[in-house]
Parts: C-alpha cells; structure tokens; sequence
C-alpha cells in the first residue's frame, strides 16, 4: 500500500510540472515555494472519535511557487504525507491551501484529498477503520516567521469520509513543523 501511495504522489508531482523546454529554464524556487517537515502526536481526540492508534506521525510538504491572491492572502498547491509509526494509518494529500500573514505571524487553512494506508472497515487489529479509501483532508497552521527562509509552526491535520461511508471516525494528527523557504 505504501507504494501506491508514493506512485500517487510521484503521479501528481510529474503532473505539476511544466513540459521540457520550459522546466529547463525554471528554478527550483519557480517550482517549489517551501518544504515542511516535523513530528505530529497521531491519532489524537480533537474533531476525531476516539484514540485508537498510538504513536507519532512524521510529516513532509512540499509547498508550489505557483500561487495566486485572494482577498488578503495566497492559495497555492500543496502535496504531502504524514508516516504513522507503530503500523498506525498513512496519508498522502494534495491540498490547495490559503495562507496570510499579520506582521511576522501566520495562518493557513487547507482542503483536499488524501489516500490512506488504513483499515476500511472494522477489525480488531489496533487500528482504525475510516470507511473509504479517499478522505477528505482539512488542515490548520498557525506559526512564525524567524528570518526570511525559516519559519516553525503548529500543524493540525484531519481526515474522514464526511459521513459519505461508514464507519467514519476520522483521524486527527497535531505537532509541530519547521519549514524552509526557497
């Protein structure tokens, strides 16, 4: 299951990119705005029912360039996973997520799909059915600017059906992340 999920990742990595010519010019900045990582307590009751699944949770984002205003902040694509220890639930995504700044302080709010290495319905084997294999997947930061390329942040992530398929108890992961901005 792991590899499919890295195959998708990979899928819609090569599909962001720009044709030949034109990624021969670019930049890593022009393709990639910041990388996140960081340790995440898994499966934590927050907006999910119960705590199932023990353990940590690393995560890694990659941030795109391509971005766009809204009202007084950015959206832009996000593409990332979060690794469960203790053979806890995995998750790629790909969010489109809005960020804006207040002096040296940041918020964000994000939403898209994830994958996950989880069970689908109920067994009892210490981990937590989710009731489909695609999740909707609504995300928090909120963080500070400590120089121009580095920043540290609490992380809040969720996944569930939606109420779309049963069971559905969602699954919540929260930490902290340091990012690198390019």
């Amino acid at each position: 299951m792991v590899r499919h999920l890295a195959a998708a990742a990979l899928f819609v990595l090569v599909a962001l990119l720009p044709p030949a010519p034109a990624l021969a010019q670019l930049q890593l900045k022009d393709v990639i705005h910041e990388v996140r990582g960081g340790v995440l307590a898994h499966d934590v009751t927050f907006w999910a029912a119960g705590n199932v699944e023990r353990g940590v949770a690393l995560n890694g984002e990659i941030a795109f360039a391509p971005s766009f205003g809204v009202l007084f902040g950015r959206i832009r694509p996000v593409l990332g996973g979060s690794v469960a220890t203790h053979d806890g639930t995995s998750l790629v995504y790909l969010d489109v997520r809005f960020e804006f700044t207040i002096d040296r302080f940041f918020f964000a709010l994000g939403v898209g799909p994830a994958i996950h290495t989880g069970e689908l319905q109920p067994r009892v084997n210490g981990r937590k059915a989710l009731g489909s294999r695609v999740l909707f997947h609504p995300s928090f930061q909120v963080g500070l600017q400590l120089t121009p390329q580095s920043r540290v942040e609490a992380y809040y992530e969720h996944v569930s059906n939606a109420f779309l398929a049963r069971p559905n108890p969602g699954l919540d992961n929260i930490g902290l992340r340091l990012a690198h901005r390019f």
